[in-house]
């Protein structure tokens, strides 16, 4: 059951509460460049982030023994609705974080920060689909991670706690690391290479979700072939048509694997190919969410509201991949 955040001994003031934005993760090229012999899979990807995206709020509890009750809320709340709140991968970053960074932040910051335990309600506002491959549960851990920092350190993730959040973020998935890190960059190895991305224009987008959760172990045991070569850019593209045909280049080689697993990828794929003005559209990360890339704002609007009615019962949102 999903308690309402109202229950807990929540102070509204503006100054005690600290709101995060959890954006998605768009992989706009993945290649599966080889496999470890832990069975994990090498990867190399070019990563941006939407202004599309859930948030997470925090406030300090009176009650050290409070811990940190989370409320979901928004659109894609029931369908976490069974889960233990315990089990969820923001409560688990909230637990990490007074284990690793807490202690940390004590002994450098001395009486700057209160001693007492940290014990912080937690509100998720859930908008983004549940496993669709845009990091949703990983934007999730690494905004409660910055929002912990933000109320009780007085800092984001920058100066002398960033290596510890980096090391903990990894622990707490694949995709957490580049999430906490939010901007676009490369993302090699497991996960725990991530390096900075080239400037990028700004690119207006459409997400689409066929509205089945699709599981990335699922996707990457259906995956069979070669594996790829690294394919970072060589030139920065001076804007989103010169991007879009540099990625056109590259591609997911997740894609056919996640088609073998939910075929509705390949209904979105072969939609978003058919909407005006695409200059390119692909799987991101094992899926089974898709994006497009458009000229301009206007044409990605104007493909989201034709592809919503066309499919009302698909997800489907218009934004921009940020620069920062």
């Amino acid at each position: 059951m999903i308690a309402p955040f109202e229950s807990f001994a929540f102070d509204r003031d503006a100054s005690n509460v600290v709101t995060v934005e959890a954006p998605a993760k768009i992989n706009l090229y993945l290649h599966v460049i080889g496999r470890r012999s832990d069975g994990y899979h090498e990867l190399d990807s070019l990563v941006m982030f939407a202004d599309i995206a859930d948030r997470i709020e925090v406030c300090p509890l009176a009650d050290e023994a409070a811990g940190f009750p989370l409320t979901i809320e928004g659109a894609f709340a029931a369908a976490l609705a069974q889960e233990p709140s315990a089990d969820n991968l923001v409560t688990r970053a909230a637990r990490k974080w007074v284990e690793r960074i807490w202690p940390q932040a004590l002994s450098l910051n001395g009486a700057a920060v209160a001693k007492r335990f940290p014990a912080s309600a937690i509100r998720l506002i859930k908008e983004l689909p549940i496993a669709s491959g845009i990091g949703g549960g990983s934007a999730d851990a690494a905004a409660c991670l910055r929002a912990l920092n933000r109320l009780w350190v007085a800092s984001d993730v920058v100066g002398a706690l960033s290596p510890e959040l980096l090391a903990l973020a990894a622990q707490l998935g694949a995709d957490v690391p580049v999430c906490l890190v939010g901007k676009p960059a490369y993302f090699g190895g497991i996960g725990e290479i991530i390096d900075p991305a080239p400037a990028l224009p700004e690119c207006p987008c459409v997400l689409v979700n066929p509205g089945v959760p699709l599981s990335t172990p699922a996707v990457f045991r259906a995956r069979s072939g070669a594996f790829s070569g690294s394919a970072r850019l060589e030139n920065a593209p001076v804007d989103v048509a010169a991007f879009a045909a540099a990625l056109s280049l590259r591609r997911n080689d997740l894609t056919s694997a996640a088609i073998s697993v939910v075929p509705a990828v390949a209904e979105v794929l072969a939609a978003l190919e058919a909407s005006p003005r695409r200059l390119l559209s692909r799987l991101s990360g094992s899926g089974a969410t898709c994006f497009g890339l458009y000229p301009d704002f206007e044409a990605a609007c104007i493909a989201a509201r034709e592809l919503s009615a066309e499919h009302p019962l698909w997800w489907v949102r218009a934004g921009r991949l940020r620069q920062s």
